[in-house]
């Protein structure tokens, strides 16, 4: 760790991560989404934390033991993180198996609880969706006059949020190299969106399907979501940033969301904090599945950018359309997808006509997927080796013609699932 001109702490590759997942709440009853995270953050703990999130962890506790919690641009959506960067994902676990159970503690006499997953599966945003009420800065309001927000890629969607930081432009661009190949392993790994409007969508990742496509007023902000390939901060302003900034302009004259968190790809620079954020993470039944495929994710990153796979020339060399097409696939069939592209399979070690299961299985094999003691997230990655992603269990459990009370029925199970900290399986034998 160093610091840069400002005093501002910056890290160099994978020496932390910073990890951010989204809830939703819903009422216990009628298992509808109910906006209630204002009166939670109102209830929980404020400060001790670098932006004044509430807190939940004993105030005894350093920083780095508690989660913090805020609000998203939905107002039954919560985001919990650790407020300050983190080795590794494992070391999130314990403080964020308890920060669920105090918040499901908060929201028990409001016959309230916390429902994980990435989509609400019969959730109407144009009727249930409310705005976060208290937006001083106007972000939200800017959003929803462009975009219009009530719609399922704004208001029904909860995803994993990785952070990895770079110290210089060096590893800048090697970071932005490897992710870029990542990306597209992502769905395969965590698909947890089957179903919509009531319906399964012959889609296992849904949520992607619905984001690709919440910025199409402005094009520019979202791109072809796999990001282009640049690798120095100078020229990610000039192709990436400033034609998002220009794009924006006609429709925010006041420049409030000339910021980098406009940027809506699937992986965006953050060079406010010297980082690289990936948003193309479902959110999974627990705290186990989410921190397990994080950091499932995280050590593929840096077997790539560690060049383990490939030459650096190499990883940058790939085009988006390449990527962008293998990333789609995935969202569509998960891990049952053919890898179409022979190059990208045999950067792995396979041959033509292997699955992304094949590789996922491959990868999670390896050594460097261990975490801190080796074996807290085994079980996450069994399960998916034995019956694949979340999305392809819950479509094997419930069906792909299930009706109101068998998704009902789902949605009690995820609750119950993220309540224990435990894994949901689609079949016994599987």
């Amino acid at each position: 760790m160093a610091n840069d001109d400002t005093g501002r702490e910056v890290y160099s590759l994978f020496a932390v991560c910073g990890i951010e997942i989204e809830y939703m709440v819903v009422d216990k009853a009628d298992r509808n989404v109910r906006s209630l995270v204002e009166a939670v953050l109102a209830g929980l703990e404020a400060g001790n934390a670098p932006c004044g999130e509430a807190m939940t962890g004993s105030a005894d506790l350093p920083v780095h033991e508690r989660i913090a919690w805020s609000n998203e641009l939905a107002a039954h959506v919560a985001e919990a993180k650790s407020p300050v960067p983190i080795a590794s994902p494992a070391a999130m676990l314990a403080p964020l198996r308890a920060g669920v159970v105090r918040v499901n503690e908060m929201l028990a006499p409001l016959n309230a609880r916390l429902m994980p997953s990435a989509t609400h599966p019969w959730m109407d945003p144009a009727r249930d969706a409310k705005l976060w009420p208290d937006d001083p800065e106007k972000i939200y309001a800017a959003f929803d006059r462009i975009f219009g927000c009530r719609t399922h890629g704004w208001t029904n969607l909860q995803s994993v949020h990785i952070n990895l930081p770079f110290a210089t432009d060096e590893e800048f661009g090697r970071l932005h190299a490897a992710v870029r190949l990542v990306l597209p392993l992502i769905p395969a790994l965590a698909a947890a969106s089957p179903y919509l409007d009531g319906r399964f969508t012959g889609l296992m990742d849904a949520r992607l399907e619905t984001y690709r496509d919440n910025s199409r007023r402005i094009p520019a902000m979202t791109g072809r979501l796999i990001p282009e390939p640049v690798f120095t901060e100078q020229v990610y302003r000039d192709e990436i940033l400033d034609r998002i900034y220009a794009a924006t302009k006609p429709f925010d004259p006041e420049g409030i969301l000339r910021c980098e968190w406009a940027n809506a790809r699937g992986a965006i620079a953050r060079f406010d904090r010297n980082a690289i954020e990936i948003r193309v993470m479902d959110s999974q039944e627990c705290p186990s599945a989410d921190l397990g495929l994080a950091h499932a994710v995280i050590q593929v990153t840096r077997l790539l950018a560690e060049e383990r796979f490939a030459p650096l020339c190499a990883l940058k060399a790939w085009d988006t359309e390449r990527l962008r097409r293998l990333f789609f696939a995935a969202a569509r069939d998960a891990e049952q997808t053919v890898v179409d592209d022979p190059e990208y399979a045999a950067l792995f070690g396979l041959p033509a006509g292997a699955s992304f299961h094949d590789i996922w299985r491959r990868l999670l094999s390896l050594p460097e997927m261990a975490d801190h003691n080796g074996t807290v997230f085994a079980p996450v990655y069994e399960t998916y080796a034995r019956q694949g992603p979340l999305a392809r269990r819950l479509t094997r459990r419930y069906g792909e013609r299930p009706d109101r009370a068998r998704l009902a029925d789902m949605v009690d199970d995820l609750c119950a699932c993220l309540a224990a900290d435990q894994l949901c399986s689609g079949c016994a034998d599987a």
